[in-house]
């Protein structure tokens, strides 16, 4: 009988709930702009920064741990959303001088990122019931900002606040999860198990 071979660890610690915390730091950069609370240049110029370093920072390390650690998946997620966190960096940072970006090209790229967060959702199903939700909410969020921009129509702003208000809560619950409950021993928050049943593989 062959003797089983014990599982190899990881090259490193699972940098999943960093990349959430970073995101949930960037949203709540957004906050206070997205509800009109504030839109000085000052304002703008903040938020980039924070967009930049924890939004774009702390994603790209989380999708490039990822790919060390074989997590094709996250990886790949955490990677192109840094790049997003980036641009939306630039974006800000540009407005705050001036110079408003052209709305068919961010058009064009929201219905692309649209197309992918739905194709991702459907796999994350098969992870977990609230990495389902997590992402169903970014849908939501692309789906708003695109009506917004076909229709020219300001008034879609306060629900992607609210959007961009539950990722940060939904990013921080999962982040916890993966940091607290393994410390503690027990679900102290809940994360429920996969949505999706995966078939047979041929």
């Amino acid at each position: 009988m062959d003797t089983p071979t014990p599982a190899q660890p990881l090259p490193l610690a699972d940098p999943t709930a960093m990349g959430l915390i970073g995101l949930a730091v960037g949203c709540a950069a957004l906050l206070p702009i997205a509800l009109g609370l504030t839109l000085t240049p000052e304002a703008l110029k903040t938020a980039a920064v924070f967009c930049l370093l924890f939004g774009g920072g702390c994603q790209l390390f989380a999708g490039l741990g990822g790919f060390v650690n074989r997590n094709l998946f996250g990886a790949t997620l955490f990677t192109a959303f840094a790049f997003n966190w980036g641009v939306n960096a630039w974006m800000l940072w540009s407005v705050a001088g001036g110079t408003l970006p052209d709305p068919t090209v961010l058009l064009a790229v929201d219905l692309c990122f649209l197309l992918i967060f739905l194709v991702m959702t459907w796999g994350f199903g098969y992870f977990s019931g609230l990495l389902f939700a997590f992402l169903a909410d970014i849908d939501l969020m692309y789906v708003l900002k695109i009506i917004a921009g076909l229709t020219g129509t300001h008034a879609l702003a306060l629900p992607i606040a609210g959007c961009t208000l539950a990722l940060a809560l939904l990013a921080l619950w999962i982040a916890f999860a993966l940091l607290i409950n393994p410390v503690v021993g027990r679900r102290v928050f809940p994360f429920p198990g996969p949505l999706f049943k995966a078939g047979p593989r041929s």
